[in-house]
């Protein structure tokens, strides 16, 4: 949207059109059919801002994006794209664009009692392309004339045809029977789960000869979504991996390694920048990034289109990276160490940490990780969770249990067989869980402590894990499981500024990582024996 554009801001034309590379070899560029649709919706207006009443003139890349998907025509006359997968940062004409789509599918597409529906993750969110479709409407004499708005009902219909434009409220996914000639699904990457996707993209539009399925968005947070699994399909047809020719793929965004504080790189992913986008906004909202780290993956995420893992990043990958120092297992036999029990579920991921303090003051905190994972589905969980569990396995990182739980008095065993080998102190647990195996570890003549997930025992331990990482004070030896949770976290904040990884907010897994931080926490407390608190001398006032 053109929101605070001075007049001056000139409209960045397509000077030369060259057809998509992903067109089969029998399709046509029919210049007809794209004239067609980009005159129609140039006949529309801007709805807000300075330009609000202007004519809405497609910038170069919007241009190209219609001409591709409305004038690519199979051999029956039909166009070849169903899906249109639009990935792009915020503020780049993103509402407007999918608001003159919507609005050609039903007045423009001579399809009789065309069907299209307006979908995101909730009403509101859809009534937003609504809201900037009737504005449309009402802004073009010729529309107005034949078009009745409901508003009620987020219904805009097209007389002529009988055609349709509905918002759709969020229980739709219960329901079937669409005919569906068009969908607009704005924000994807918010839909909670695939139920929605699948009602309107599932054999909705078999009925109809050329439906489009108009996916437009901003990079999300969650690699377990279906925007992830779009997003995935649209990269590997990018990057000539797949071949889909009824998918049209666009991804503006940057690479994970790209300087996220170089205008080039803005230039790069924003498409509409000097535009729609004003530099000085970005500019600004890069400053204060800079400024407060919490802000980054916001800014990387909705300025410049990358995946982030959540919505506050708080373990930088490179600074846990310098800390992978070989790990020597057998050196560390006989020596004290204190472990962190996160249980998880029979069914997930079981994690056992053991942090050994620092001989002297030359010495580095050692973390020595193990997990567990039932054997039955790991080929099952790789698929769904697209996550390296069998690579992990074979790489001995990784240990499984036969059958389809993890049974606990396996790893009761494997614990007994490393209080062997290491002087296990203490082993911190989750106060909530592991009532039976915290008895039998007792019986075994381990120290067992529980150790509660709020901010009063979590803060401490999970500061000074991020103060030792930054000094390089801790050895991990790049155990891959580990760093993919320490990745994965979450961090949430009370006002008094103390912290917790939050295991709801965390779209992965994070077990392991909430065992180190147990383990360490009983290690900084008691380190070799006979050093005092590591707290006392960190000014940090310990409860409990």
């Amino acid at each position: 949207m053109l929101v605070g554009l001075k007049e001056a801001a000139v409209i960045r034309k397509l000077k030369k059109y060259t057809p998509t590379p992903f067109k089969a070899k029998d399709s046509v560029y029919d210049k007809q059919a794209a004239d067609n649709a980009v005159a129609f919706i140039e006949c529309l207006a801007h709805t807000k801002g300075t330009w609000a009443g202007k004519p809405f003139l497609l910038i170069d890349w919007q241009e190209q994006i219609i001409r591709d998907v409305f004038g690519t025509l199979k051999p029956s006359g039909y166009r070849q794209f169903n899906t249109a997968y639009i990935e792009i940062p915020k503020k780049n004409g993103k509402s407007e664009l999918a608001a003159a789509v919507a609005l050609l599918l039903t007045c423009g597409d001579n399809e009789e009692r065309a069907e299209v529906y307006g979908c995101a993750a909730d009403r509101q969110q859809a009534s937003i392309v609504f809201e900037v479709a009737k504005d449309m409407v009402t802004m073009c004499p010729a529309l107005t004339k034949r078009v009745k708005i409901l508003a009620s009902q987020k219904r805009i219909v097209y007389l002529p045809t009988g055609s349709y434009y509905q918002v759709l409220s969020a229980d739709v996914a219960n329901k079937h029977g669409f005919n569906t000639h068009g969908v607009i699904f704005d924000e994807l990457h918010t839909q909670p789960n695939r139920r929605l996707f699948d009602v309107m993209t599932k054999g909705s539009g078999d009925a109809r000869m050329q439906p489009l399925y108009f996916l437009i968005t901003t990079a999300g947070d969650n690699t377990n979504s279906i925007c992830w699994e779009v997003h995935s399909k649209a990269k590997d047809i990018l990057d000539g991996r797949k071949t889909d020719l009824t998918f049209y793929p666009v991804i503006y965004g940057t690479e994970e390694n790209d300087s996220w504080t170089d205008p080039k790189v803005w230039k790069k992913a924003n498409p509409s920048l000097g535009i729609t986008v004003g530099l000085d906004k970005v500019k600004t909202a890069c400053e204060s990034a800079q400024q407060n780290p919490a802000e980054e993956n916001a800014f990387r995420q909705l300025r410049l289109n990358q995946w982030v893992k959540q919505a506050i990043r708080w373990m930088p990958m490179d600074v846990w990276d310098k800390c992978t120092f070989p790990v020597d297992p057998k050196a560390l036999e006989g020596r004290i160490c204190y472990g962190g029990l996160d249980l998880s579920s029979s069914t997930d991921i079981t994690a056992f940490v053991l942090v050994f303090p620092p001989l002297d003051e030359t010495d580095k905190y050692v973390i020595l990780p193990f997990f567990w994972i039932p054997e039955e589905n790991i080929d099952l969980r790789v698929r769904r969770d697209h996550v390296n569990y069998d690579l992990w396995k074979k790489q001995g990182c990784l240990l499984t249990s036969e059958g389809n739980v993890v049974h606990y008095g396996f790893i009761e065993t494997f614990i007994e067989q490393l209080g062997k080998k290491y002087n296990i102190r203490e082993i911190a647990f989750d106060r909530w869980g592991a009532v039976q195996m915290v008895q039998n570890l007792e019986g075994m003549g381990f120290t067992v402590v529980p150790f509660g997930q709020g901010f009063k025992d979590m803060s401490p331990p999970t500061k000074e894990l991020m103060k030792l990482t930054l000094e390089q004070r801790i050895v991990h030896g790049g155990q891959p499981v580990l760093r993919w949770m320490m990745d994965n976290i979450y961090i949430r904040t009370d006002p008094a500024g103390n912290i917790k990884p939050d295991k709801e907010k965390s779209t992965e897994k994070i077990d392991g990582a909430v065992a180190t931080i147990m383990a360490l926490d009983r290690a900084l407390r008691n380190g070799g024996g006979e050093n005092e608190s590591v707290y006392d001398g960190r000014g940090l006032f310990i409860l409990g």
